[in-house]
């Protein structure tokens, strides 16, 4: 019924507008919980959940598998950001964590 609807309508764009906004936006408090309890390390989560998101996108057809290859790409694009964040961090814009030792 849903489908029908964004068919009939062609809001199927839209939603997966709203989708990849809403990806994206998750991402980010993720990137600065990553590195904040695991520090660089969290880079291989993030690279083996953007390799598992890709190989769904490939197996998978439709909006289905953009919204996978939105989110495996957001996963590639977290590696790029918790080093960013790490950054942010050193220049006092961001609390690091105490308990961590430094990488």
């Amino acid at each position: 019924m849903i489908q029908q609807f964004l068919t009939e309508y062609n809001l199927e764009g839209l939603a997966i507008g709203l989708a990849t906004f809403l990806i994206i936006g998750i991402f980010h408090p993720l990137v600065i919980k990553g590195e904040y309890y695991m520090g660089q390390k969290c880079n291989w989560l993030f690279l083996l959940g953007g390799i598992a998101t890709l190989i769904l996108s490939l197996c998978t057809s439709g909006t289905l598998s953009i919204l996978f290859g939105v989110t495996s790409f957001s996963c590639f694009w977290s590696i790029l950001e918790v080093k960013e964040q790490r950054e942010r961090v050193r220049k006092g814009w961001f609390p690091g964590n105490p308990k961590r030792k430094e990488e």
